[in-house]
């Protein structure tokens, strides 16, 4: 888990970024989540027609582009978070929480099946 110094140091990085743009009138809750995403479509795009192997070993090139994908991804979840005013680790934290009674680990140990499966 991030440590919260370091959500906390992007999340004011990402306030001023976009101050200084005036950009906060476009971060709306919906237009982030939007933004949020197409960053995702644009991460799986680099893996759509790879084998599971590999997904698992990317040359360079694509695990740098991937890379940075999944910071975009990363700056637009801290920023919805930071917009809709919740506390992302917390969230996270909690989260964790409510999947280990969901999955209890000597249950669902190496299976994929969804939790209603059980």
């Amino acid at each position: 888990m991030p440590n919260p110094s370091d959500l906390l140091m992007l999340r004011d990085k990402l306030r001023a970024f976009a101050a200084e743009r005036d950009w906060d009138q476009f971060h709306s809750p919906k237009n982030l989540s939007m933004a949020l995403m197409v960053e995702a479509a644009e991460l799986m795009e680099h893996f759509q027609w790879l084998t599971e192997a590999q997904s698992a070993e990317l040359p360079p090139d694509d695990k740098q582009a991937v890379g940075e994908e999944l910071a975009d991804i990363l700056l637009y979840l801290v920023r919805l978070s930071d917009r809709l005013g919740i506390d992302l680790r917390e969230a996270a934290l909690l989260k964790l929480e409510k999947n280990a009674v969901k999955y209890p680990a000597e249950q669902v140990r190496g299976s994929a099946k969804k939790y209603s499966d059980y």
